[in-house]
C-alpha cells in the first residue's frame, strides 16, 4: 500500500473510487462527490483499508439514501459498492 495515489475510474453504469490510505475525512469526501456525480442507474464501488473509514462511508451513503453493501478481502480492503 504505502504510497498509492487515490484513483477514481468510471464507465457508463459504473465509478470506482480507490481512496485507500486516506484518512477521514478524505474517503467520505470522495464519496460524496462520485455520489453528486453519478448519473441515474450508476454503482459506485469505494476502496478504503481501515474500519473507520468504511464506517463513515457508510453512513454518508446511508445519510443520503444510498444502498450500501460492504465486504473486506484477504488483504484488509473493504469494498463498498454504492447504488440509488
Amino acid at each position: 500500500m504505502g504510497n498509492e495515489v487515490p484513483t477514481e475510474s468510471t464507465t457508463a453504469d459504473h465509478v470506482t473510487v480507490d481512496a485507500r490510505g486516506l484518512s477521514c475525512p478524505e474517503p467520505v469526501i470522495m464519496t460524496m462527490e462520485a455520489m453528486k456525480s453519478a448519473g441515474a442507474g450508476t454503482s459506485i464501488e469505494i476502496l478504503v483499508d481501515t474500519a473507520t473509514s468504511r464506517n463513515n462511508v457508510m453512513l454518508a451513503a446511508d445519510n443520503r439514501s444510498w444502498q450500501c453493501e460492504a465486504t473486506e478481502d484477504a488483504e484488509g480492503t473493504f469494498h463498498m459498492m454504492l447504488k440509488k
